[in-house]
């Protein structure tokens, strides 16, 4: 593994170790990119403190995920103690998205405000229970608060003034009263 050091703040995570694979040191990854296999060509993968870690090489697909090889990792050992390691690549690796598309890390730390420009939070999640996308944030009481990113309920998302609009209708009751 290699010892050089990427700025942090701006990693976003692709993936994490799920399991060793095989007697070899193949990980399967759980990927969080859309084509699990593009894990891969990002080049270097780092920690979350910015370390380079290591190149991958898929090998074949697996549910949820890609089975990689990983360099400098070769028994299942070595594979086994990254169970659960996260990893990042630096932001300007990642292809660009269209209007509509955003990166989860672009949307955690916006402000969460109402249609009238009341501030209500701020994003700290960005979850997919299997029925789409869902907004964690938590408001001015420190309470966690969901709310599904559709359209209807999340009508814009203006990155230059890092916040997202909560459609009224989406709040809860506590805070459209105190909106």
């Amino acid at each position: 593994m290699s010892g050089s050091t990427q700025a942090p703040p701006n990693l976003v995570c692709v993936a994490a170790v799920a399991a060793a694979h095989g007697v070899r040191g193949a990980l399967k990854l759980k990927s969080f990119t859309e084509q699990p296999e593009n894990v891969a060509g990002y080049g270097a993968l780092f920690d979350e403190e910015g370390h380079e870690l290591f190149h991958v090489r898929a090998i074949g697909p697996c549910k949820g995920g890609v089975i990689v090889r990983a360099e400098g990792i070769t028994d299942r050992d070595s594979a086994e103690a990254l169970r659960g390691l996260r990893l990042y690549v630096p932001r300007d690796r990642l292809p660009a998205t269209e209007s509509d598309t955003f990166y989860h890390a672009d949307l955690i730390g916006l402000s969460v405000v109402t249609e009238a420009g009341e501030e209500v939070g701020r994003v700290v999640a960005v979850h997919d229970f299997g029925a789409g996308d869902v907004l964690e944030y938590v408001d001015a009481a420190g309470a966690s608060q969901m709310v599904a990113f559709t359209l209807a309920h999340v009508p814009e998302v203006d990155l230059d003034r890092r916040r997202v609009v909560v459609a009224s209708a989406a709040l809860p009751e506590s805070a459209e009263a105190a909106a």
